[in-house]
């Protein structure tokens, strides 16, 4: 998996369009109430179906944000004033479902994970190209006002070239909240697999690709309680490790500590810390949008705070980003090569904890560029 995930534009099924994008959901759970608030108000895009298994719920969904039909995948899917396809189905059908809206000669933006083996991810950006369609992934946090201001400041050199990274997210665990928390818990969960989207994406958009993953893991309980909902009190089984502490190594030197614990009683997430020759960022947590940054400089006494600059916006920034670049001809940032890439380094993370030795990371993306400062998915500019 190599380059930034731009399809190929001749000799392909995909239809030019120009203009507001008329976008699709399949998936009317939890988190597409966070995506339909949002793209329901972003001028560039225009939801014009909400599909689930449970049509029922798909039709409360489109109701509650004034979206114009609701039905069932097929339906949605034979629809040609629908141009992008969001995918927030569960984990286990992503590449499945991704694939289908594919062959319907659809975009796709799809929920994290990309898929849940490589040659999944890979199988799924290879149709994608042969159609001349584009494949898009959560998260889109890193596209938020706070980690792009970030970003500018580590480009601009605040802290000279960046070297080393620590990253840390350690929490009890989702048993602790989550009315169902097994699948956490279960092949294809775990915190790398939950949360590391967040943390490496944004390592990836500082440093660029991966190229070798070293790790150890540990598992706390062979059993979790469920802690919440009409199930609390049940146990169930812990199948996969709840703890990874991981060395990543990037092309060109650079380096980074990340741990990912579902077992630490003392909550501690959010901290991506950059270093450089010249400072010290900490960024603001990337599993957010917005939050102020701090640098540290040598020779300079005290941090400064780096304010987040731009307007504030939510999770569906990613899906204009996308409709963005469809049509002025450029990359989108969130790129379906981007999560394949972060993906084969959550892998490699699990491999090389199980192996106990180093894994080489095969895959490889370009590098990406910040948003310009005052980007704003709430302006209109395709219609």
């Amino acid at each position: 998996m190599t380059g930034t995930g731009r399809a190929a534009t001749a000799g392909t099924t995909a239809e030019r369009r120009s203009g507001v994008a008329g976008v699709g959901i399949i998936g009317a759970g939890n988190i597409s109430d966070q995506y339909l608030g949002n793209l329901t108000r972003f001028p560039d895009v225009e939801v014009r179906f909400v599909a689930d298994l449970d049509e029922a719920r798909a039709a409360a969904q489109a109701t509650a944000y004034g979206v114009g039909a609701s039905g069932g995948v097929d339906e949605l899917l034979a629809r040609d004033d629908i141009e992008v396809v969001l995918n927030l189905t569960v984990p286990a059908v992503h590449t499945d479902v991704s694939r289908r809206v594919l062959a319907a000669g659809k975009h796709v933006w799809s929920e994290k994970p990309l898929a849940l083996d490589r040659d999944a991810a890979a199988t799924l950006l290879a149709d994608a190209e042969a159609a001349g369609l584009r494949v898009a992934c959560a998260p889109d946090t890193v596209l938020g006002n706070g980690i792009q201001t970030a970003l500018r400041a580590i480009a601009r050199g605040d802290i000279g070239q960046p070297l080393t990274a620590t990253t840390m997210f350690h929490v009890p665990g989702p048993d602790v909240w989550h009315p169902n928390p097994d699948f956490f818990f279960a092949p294809g969960g775990g915190p790398v697999l939950d949360m590391g989207p967040y943390y490496l994406t944004t390592l990836v958009h500082v440093f660029g690709s991966a190229a070798r993953a070293q790790a150890v893991a540990s598992t706390s309980r062979t059993s979790r309680t469920v802690g919440s909902g009409p199930r609390a009190g049940e146990t169930f089984a812990v199948l996969v490790p709840t703890h990874h502490a991981a060395i990543i190594e990037f092309d060109g030197g650079a380096s980074a500590q990340s741990t990912f614990s579902f077992q630490h009683a003392l909550p501690r997430y959010g901290l991506v810390e950059i270093n450089g020759t010249e400072g010290t960022i900490v960024l603001p947590d990337p599993n957010g949008f917005d939050g102020d940054s701090v640098l540290w400089r040598h020779g300079v006494d005290g941090p400064t705070t780096i304010p987040a600059a731009g307007p504030e916006y939510g999770r569906g920034a990613g899906v204009v980003d996308l409709v963005r670049s469809i049509r002025d001809g450029g990359t989108e940032r969130a790129s379906g090569a981007v999560a394949a890439h972060v993906l084969d380094i959550m892998l490699s993370i699990q491999e090389a904890a199980h192996a106990g030795r180093p894994v080489e990371i095969a895959s490889a993306v370009g590098p990406v560029e910040p948003l310009p400062e005052g980007w704003d998915p709430a302006e209109a500019t395709v219609g």
